[in-house]
């Protein structure tokens, strides 16, 4: 007898809105025009191939690529910044912009509707146990944990977790139930897998390259399969999603989905894959900034 063959996945675009502490005023020529807060921002983006809508852009500072692949450059200011950062705010979470060496701005804005998914998975249960791997500096954790989740935030870099715990400080959240890990990922998860516990819901953002805080190589094609692999068995039956995001790799989420489906399908659900995207100011255009693949009740 024949094999069924599974239906091909269909990819879809997760668009993120202006919010008022955040948009994405123009693009094009290679470069995006974006504003934080009071403050107004150039950065690079090969991916604005079309022209902009308005120009010159006024900007309080740009970042200027090295001439490598690996996001080296440094920020040029033409008007005073606040090198300490300057606070922010999604919905009732309140975080730190600061510019950083690695171009972004201390959060990833286009996870917005993420943040909201997430908290639909979530809605309606009773302290919902959530796992935000590569975690930064928290904003997904606290956008989770003001809707009443217990949260396990891991990362990496002790510098990330520390400006994560300020941001929860910020927000009213430092007494909230999240348990804060400077650790490798990978290898926590493994551990979670042999004590048995279950989560409700996993976000994770793993990077292309990185090191642990004992200095443990990552790679994101050899370390993403047997990650997902551990991350299913911290699922069941009662769990209601996992939501995976990849950034600057060559890579399809037609991949991401199906290494989703492959170690998820038994859970029942759905799994989907796709982009996000940032909705322009000027003009709606559509600025691509991600792959994702999902899974959910």
């Amino acid at each position: 007898m024949a094999r069924a063959l599974a239906e091909p996945l269909t990819p879809i675009t997760l668009i993120g809105d202006p919010w008022p502490d955040y948009g994405l005023i123009d693009s094009g020529n290679g470069r995006k025009y974006e504003r934080y807060g009071p403050y107004r921002f150039i950065r690079p983006d090969s991916q604005a191939l079309w022209a902009p809508a308005h120009a010159p852009w006024e900007a309080h500072a740009e970042f200027v690529p090295g001439s490598d692949e690996e996001g080296g450059g440094r920020w040029v200011f033409a008007q005073d910044v606040p090198h300490t950062g300057w606070p922010l705010a999604w919905e009732a979470v309140r975080f730190t912009a600061r510019t950083t060496p690695f171009r972004h701005l201390g959060f990833f804005p286009d996870m917005a509707p993420v943040w909201r998914w997430m908290r639909q998975q979530l809605a309606g249960r009773t302290a919902p146990q959530a796992l935000n791997l590569f975690g930064y500096t928290g904003v997904g954790s606290l956008a989770l944990a003001a809707r009443g989740a217990a949260v396990t935030h891991v990362d990496a870099s002790n510098k990330s977790v520390e400006a994560a715990r300020a941001n929860a400080a910020l927000s009213g959240l430092d007494q909230a139930p999240i348990r804060w890990l400077v650790d490798d990922a990978a290898k926590f998860v493994s551990r979670e897998v042999r004590r048995s516990r279950r989560y409700d819901g996993i976000i994770l953002d793993p990077p292309k390259y990185g090191r642990g805080p004992a200095k443990e190589l990552w790679a994101l094609e050899t370390g993403l399969p047997p990650l997902i692999a551990d991350c299913r068995r911290l699922l069941d039956e009662r769990s209601a999603f996992l939501f995976l995001t990849v950034y600057a790799v060559r890579m399809s989420a037609l991949s991401l989905g199906e290494l989703l489906r492959q170690n998820l399908s038994d859970l029942g659900g759905s799994i989907e894959c796709g982009e996000l995207g940032v909705r322009e100011e000027a003009r709606g255009l559509t600025l691509p900034t991600a792959i994702f693949a999902r899974w959910h009740r």
